[in-house]
């Protein structure tokens, strides 16, 4: 402490005010940054929010008294409060998603509400519902649904109704797998519609799909392919072990879809369908004797004459048949396994001696055969459709250098998770001391540090900026003169030059400390100037 007084009576009052002021600065930075630190991380708490929604959540924020910011469509709380806050206002029902479900209909009384308000409402409704499912998805962060559906008509044919969903991910774009499922979700929702008449339009990507598809994705065949090697690997690893089994399955699949449609005829097969019997029975009487003009007469020789019968009888029968027919249509969608190929290779038996000699021996083939046998059932091996199976027993080469490196832990302790504004923070309170001590405090304590000269007479007394406070010259330069802190004034020795006059020592000495020789010139200066 006396050296901190002392030095502060040596200081003039112009190097006293630079202290005070770089102290009172050093301070202030200090204080606003702890000021900086105390207030809140504020992070997201809902973004995106339509502005009724955003209205209730900054509501319900005000009556709890909850510090926060909104920035344009996003409000900024606590970060310690966010979770909470949101399983809280979750319970509330907050923030309404996706706008009015069937609450809608509840406010429709039934005076003055007609079939076409209904209607309207009824659609609302619908889609509201529609919407707050989307945004049950993990992946979805804002849905709207469009229902189009022509009013209901008497002498009107059946429309089929039509739906656009706008949706918003998370993160990325949706998946055409997703689009696929909101197709089915938003058609079995809406009766009539069908899955070809819903359009997924993601904010990101744009139009999601097109037509339906039949399900077929390019990457069931690398799937189907994983899975069955991975079948493999497992039922050969608990002969052979773990790692002394390498399979590769390449599965070819149908992509093309075909429809086929038969028919066929069985000249063969008659089947009777219908059976017609018609009979027909007759009788006509002839008269006997001549025929003549008397016995056409009623009353004329005829009548006593002989007379001829006749009978006659006919049957007809009509059957019709109809020919066997077959009709038949098939539907083939793609998927199918066109061709699969497996390759196996196993290691063989490892057997080490007692010198510690190493010797490998392949498999045998009935062991190997029954390997096949296996790993034919396990992937259902179809050779008629042209599958092949390749099995060898090979010597598995030894990794000369393992794969990676080995994991050390590190010199630095384990940091949990960085805050990147308190580390920001940090160092600008770092860098404004390291400033301040090498700039502003180090230049004026070293300065007022410096030794004073020894007085020798009364002569020219050096002025204190000068630092030599009370020191005196009397205007020679004698052997043997040594100036504190001047290393090398005290020369007794002559030049380089053979020299040894004082002007030629004081010469060498300036040359060696020109930044002190033009500091006691600039305190000479500015004595005069303050005795003028």
């Amino acid at each position: 402490m006396q050296n901190v007084i002392a030095i502060w009576s040596t200081l003039d009052l112009r190097r006293r005010i630079i202290i005070v002021g770089a102290t009172l600065a050093m301070f202030a930075a200090v204080l606003g940054l702890s000021r900086m630190a105390a207030q809140p991380d504020m992070v997201l708490l809902y973004a995106g929010l339509e502005p009724a929604a955003a209205g209730e959540v900054v509501t319900a924020l005000d009556q709890r008294g909850v510090a926060y910011e909104v920035a344009r469509d996003s409000i900024l709380v606590d970060a310690a409060q966010r979770d909470s806050l949101r399983m809280a206002l979750a319970s509330e029902g907050l923030p309404a998603a996706g706008g009015g479900g069937y609450e809608l209909l509840d406010n429709l009384s039934g005076f003055g509400t007609t079939s076409q308000m209904f209607d309207a409402a009824y659609w609302r409704a619908k889609e509201g519902e529609l919407a707050r499912t989307l945004l049950a998805l993990p992946e979805i962060r804002a849905a709207r649904v469009h229902i189009a559906s022509a009013p209901t008509r008497t002498f009107q044919n059946a429309t089929q109704a039509s739906a656009s969903v706008t949706v918003t991910t998370t993160s990325g774009a949706l998946s055409e797998s997703q689009a696929r499922a909101i197709r089915h979700m938003v058609a079995s929702a809406v009766a009539g519609m069908q899955p070809d008449a819903v359009q997924i339009i993601d904010t990101v990507a744009g139009l999601i799909g097109g037509q339906e598809t039949a399900g077929f994705d390019g990457r069931d065949a690398a799937d189907r392919a994983a899975a069955i090697k991975g079948n493999v690997e497992r039922l050969l690893a608990a002969r052979v072990g773990p790692g002394k089994a390498v399979v590769e399955v390449a599965v070819d699949l149908v992509s093309d879809r075909e429809s086929i449609t038969e028919r066929s005829f069985d000249p063969q097969g008659r089947v009777a369908i219908s059976s017609e019997t018609e009979e027909r029975t007759g009788s006509s009487t002839d008269p006997g004797g001549n025929v003549t003009v008397a016995s056409n007469l009623p009353e004329g020789d005829a009548a006593a004459g002989a007379q001829g019968q006749s009978q006659t009888s006919e049957t007809r029968e009509r059957i019709n048949y109809e020919v066997s027919e077959t009709q038949r249509e098939i539907l083939r969608n793609p998927g199918a396994t066109r061709r699969m190929t497996v390759a196996v290779m196993v290691d063989g038996v490892v057997s080490i001696a007692a010198d510690g000699t190493r010797s490998w021996t392949p498999r045998p083939e009935e062991e190997l055969a029954t390997l096949r046998e296996l790993v034919a059932s396990a992937v259902g091996l179809d050779e008629a459709r042209g599958d092949i199976l390749t099995l060898k027993s090979l010597e598995f080469q030894e990794l000369t250098s393992p794969f990676g490196t080995e994991a050390s832990s590190s010199f630095l302790p384990q940091i949990g998770p960085l805050d990147v504004m308190s580390m920001v923070q940090t160092a600008v309170l770092a860098l404004v001391a390291l400033v301040l001590g090498l700039f502003v405090l180090r230049p004026i304590l070293t300065s007022a540090n410096r030794p004073a000269l020894a007085p020798t007479g009364p002569t020219l007394a050096l002025p204190p900026a000068a630092g030599f406070a009370g020191a005196a010259l009397d205007g020679e330069v004698e052997t043997g003169f040594a100036i504190p802190g001047y290393p090398g004034s005290s020369r007794d020795t002559a030049g380089e030059d053979g020299e040894d006059d004082p002007a030629s020592r004081l010469r060498r000495l300036i040359e060696q400390r020109q930044t002190e020789s033009i500091e006691i010139l600039r305190g000479w200066m500015e004595t005069e100037e303050e005795r003028a």
